[in-house]
């Protein structure tokens, strides 16, 4: 479904070049759960905008090939970046009361890709949102699609960045730190959302962090990036227990509580 060949990112906007991503690559399958790991800096967050189309295209030089469904993302037509964003492809983000427009009621917000990629009517598209809030386990979805980002906590806000990104029902859900923000209990939460929303849509997850213990809950293969470059990459369980650079070594040596991986190689 997604292929990303040789992704190079490069920002023009001082007066010496920056080169912040080299030769990235990465390849998603349909229902696939694939985490991007890598401390702050390392490129990830980059990668990601680019796969997403949210990138600037003044200021930087973006070469390679993301190839959604055989669409080169980096190539083609405005219009047809637009019609994949919301709509196939869809992004949560760390902390959701920057993301919510404060002045704006909630169901408001779930509804905006419906009003933008579709023709359903405003009765339509209530029916779907309230459908939506619920499958996310928010309680009393129709008093909730009232009230507005400031009246919820921030798990809650979370959950309705969730079902806003799913109410097209993507192809595509890149989850950018999205539990950063959130407290252990609750993080656990929304991993577990994630994990039943990929069940019940078969939508591919990209979930990009810098915690290594949620990536190993939720993913089923882990790409690890080190200063703009991939380090290691493969099955979650073979990164986690049998890490083979020292970069991903130094990385599970930090998780707490290591003695639940069984990884005693010195780093």
């Amino acid at each position: 479904m997604l292929d990303v060949i040789d992704l190079n990112i490069e920002f023009h906007d001082r007066s010496i070049p920056e080169t912040v991503v080299y030769d990235f690559g990465l390849h998603l399958d349909e229902g696939e759960i694939v985490g991007l790991v890598g401390e702050s800096g390392s490129g990830k967050t980059m990668s990601a905008l680019a796969i997403a189309g949210l990138l600037s295209r003044k200021h930087m030089k973006k070469s390679g090939r993301i190839l959604f469904e055989g669409v080169d993302l980096l190539t083609c037509p405005r219009e047809k970046l637009r019609s994949y964003q919301g709509n196939e492809i869809s992004m949560i983000f760390q902390e959701p009361m920057t993301s919510l427009n404060p002045v704006k009621k909630i169901g408001w917000q779930v509804e905006e890709s419906l009003r933008i990629h579709t023709q359903l009517s405003k009765e339509e598209r209530y029916q779907k949102a309230i459908r939506m809030l619920t499958e996310v386990e928010l309680p009393e979805a129709r008093q909730l699609y009232h009230k507005y980002p400031h009246e919820l906590s921030g798990g809650m806000r979370q959950r309705v960045m969730i079902a806003a990104a799913l109410i097209c029902d993507p192809k595509l859900l890149i989850a950018d730190e999205p539990t950063t923000a959130l407290d252990v209990t609750v993080q656990a939460q929304i991993i577990e959302l994630l994990k039943k929303m990929n069940r019940i849509h078969h939508t591919s997850v990209l979930f990009i962090s810098h915690d290594l213990s949620l990536v190993r809950k939720l993913c089923g293969r882990v790409v690890v990036m080190y200063q703009g470059r991939i380090a290691e990459q493969g099955a979650a369980e073979d990164v986690f227990l049998r890490p083979q650079e020292a970069y991903t070594k130094k990385l599970i040596a930090a998780i707490p509580k290591m003695e639940k991986l069984k990884y005693t190689g010195e780093v």
